[in-house]
């Protein structure tokens, strides 16, 4: 079904509320845009609903316009629907009163749902709402004759959907400053959230006060039905399967034994590292280069992204113990007592709100957010937008895990795929947990020292991951989030003369290649031109990555190196042996 231009005359208004975190709402809004193509509706710009002003945060930026650039947005899809700011006085009195219908959509809902139970409604009402909150509201796979409609969610996610300009002001500084050394870095995302611990059954792996955190989490996910499981299970035996994230210690190891060296700069993503920085602490002991944005930017330049957000008291704060005096004057000046005496007045309850712990063994319930907690949730976007962009332009991408607290692809899946649509070839290794584990655990009292034969096997593994983690989030992911693997539909194959003269000498590394991205379609003469004649002007650049299939000899070594590239060095003994075990290569 071939889009043409949007229809002035539409069927009503498409009012949209998201709910979530960045990656939740970086998959809904594709997803409400070609919802709303679908049923010839005008959409309203979404509302993202934890920016909203009773979040505390700052009033120059409503709502979408506080993440994302609204005329950017509305430029780049002007011919393909129809989008306004606001809805029409009259229907924004209406929706004040709750005098519109609300939708609760499903995640990953049927083009027949929307065609046969909101669009009557629509054409009825001329306006619903639709409230979004498990990111994503339409099923990730369509039918071919909605091919189009697939091109549209990449259209909106790849082009339409720029961050505001204050964002991508920071992000493009980091970025540069790490790339002044001139040598490529890693970028790493942990996603070791709570949310995802709790639904995977992950609480044994820390041992101590984070573990009730985890087990009380899932609890309550239990009891709300998001987990069908049981409360007490087998956290190493989940790990040994899979199920759970790679340590940052683990990922360490990983990049260590396939040669990175101990200078490579390694840039850790993400909002939240569950369990502290203490997680981090062996990965900072393999690689003395680990930065985040925190460590690349000031306080002040991320006040400048924030706007201007009004002075807020934290209502957790104890007030001065007035009133307990007050109280124990009177008891002073009291006439006769009754005897036993009675207790005295109550303390009030104090929580540990930096470790949580208070509240664990009082209530099933955790605490209501306070105003500060929501603003801090508010600026959790922010964060990870800089992250993203970061990761996305990273010469080497590692996740620690792929799925976030609802068994849905997870920030980095979305940067992966984000990758895979940019720049295809880019290094970007998807580590098989089940596999990692068992070669951990192979020589788990040696780990390190590991001998030559072990680290070939992981080395080999790594290597791997880069085509055969393709092919596994075309089936596992894919499903779940069209943006994390937005491949073969928005993509074609075209010649580029570098590459072909790079990878002569493996072309079996290119069918690979082929059929791990599915691409079927012939790109445009146009792109071919501007490719060839883009490859003519870096006929004469270094290839940083020419030599990175293989390794260095050593796991550990900490002087005596020459690191060029930070970490993609040769060992000139080990290079016969590693040809001979790779077949294709890198």
């Amino acid at each position: 079904m071939p889009i043409t231009d949007p229809s002035s005359q539409t069927n009503g208004f498409i009012f949209v509320r998201i709910q979530g975190g960045f990656h939740e709402i970086r998959n809904s809004i594709p997803d409400v845009v070609v919802v709303s193509r679908l049923l010839n509706a005008t959409l309203v710009i979404p509302e993202i609903q934890s920016t909203t002003s009773s979040k505390g945060i700052s009033s120059q930026f409503k709502s979408f316009a506080y993440l994302y650039n609204e005329e950017q947005f509305m430029a780049a899809l002007a011919k393909d629907i129809n989008i306004v700011k606001t809805l029409p006085k009259n229907l924004k009195g209406a929706r004040r009163k709750k005098e519109i219908p609300v939708f609760r959509v499903p995640y990953s809902a049927s083009p027949y749902y929307y065609l046969h139970h909101v669009l009557p409604v629509l054409n009825k009402h001329s306006v619903v709402e639709l409230v979004v909150s498990d990111g994503g509201c339409l099923q990730a796979i369509l039918p071919p004759h909605l091919e189009d409609f697939q091109r549209l969610r990449c259209r909106v996610a790849f082009h339409a959907l720029r961050f505001r300009e204050e964002v991508q002001e920071l992000a493009t500084k980091i970025l540069q400053r790490l790339q002044a050394p001139g040598r490529p870095f890693i970028a790493f995302d942990p996603g070791m959230t709570r949310d995802a611990l709790a639904y995977y059954g992950c609480a044994e792996l820390f041992q101590d006060v984070h573990t009730e955190l985890i087990q009380h989490k899932r609890y309550r996910m239990i009891k709300r039905k998001i987990v069908r499981g049981k409360l007490p299970v087998n956290s190493m035996e989940l790990r040994v399967n899979g199920s759970c994230p790679l340590l940052p210690e683990e990922v360490g190891i990983l990049l260590r034994a396939y040669g990175y060296s101990w200078d490579t700069i390694i840039y850790v993503s993400g909002g939240e590292v569950f369990g502290g920085q203490r997680t981090l602490i062996p990965l900072h002991a393999m690689f003395e280069n680990v930065v985040d944005r925190t460590s690349l930017s000031t306080g002040w330049e991320f006040s400048r992204i924030y706007g201007r957000e009004a002075n807020l008291i934290d209502p957790k704060t104890p007030p001065p113990p007035v009133e307990e005096e007050v109280k124990h004057d009177a008891w002073k000046t009291a006439g006769p007592r009754p005897r036993p005496l009675p207790p005295p007045p109550a303390r009030p309850k104090s929580y540990n709100i930096e470790g949580w712990w208070g509240w664990v063994a009082e209530s099933d319930d955790e605490p209501e957010s306070t105003v500060i907690e929501l603003r801090t949730n508010a600026h959790k976007l922010l964060w990870e937008a800089i992250d993203y962009m970061v990761c996305v332009e990273a010469d080497v991408f590692i996740p620690g895990f792929d799925r976030d607290g609802k068994g849905h692809p997870n920030f980095a899946s979305l940067v992966m795929g984000h990758r895979l649509y940019q720049f295809a070839s880019s290094k970007t290794y998807r580590p098989d947990r089940r596999e990692v584990a068992k070669l951990l655990e192979e020589t788990r009292d040696h780990l390190y020292q590991a001998n030559h034969t072990w680290l070939t096997s992981l080395r080999r593994h790594l290597r791997r991951s880069l085509l055969d983690g393709l092919t596994e989030a075309s089936t596992k992911s894919k499903p779940l989030s069209f943006l994390s693997h937005p491949v073969p539909e928005c993509s074609c194959l075209r010649y580029d003369p570098s590459e072909t003269s790079h990878n002569a000498s493996s072309p079996a590394a290119n069918s690979q290649l082929h059929a791990a991205l599915g691409a079927v379609n012939h790109c445009p003469a146009w792109m071919d031109s501007e490719i060839i004649s883009r490859s003519k002007d870096k006929e004469n650049e270094e290839d940083l990555d020419e030599d990175d299939s293989l390794s260095s000899g050593l796991f550990f070594r900490n002087s005596g190196e020459n690191h060029e590239s930070g970490g993609g060095e040769i060992n000139k003994e080990e290079a016969p042996m590693d040809d001979q075990e790779e077949e294709g290569g890198d």
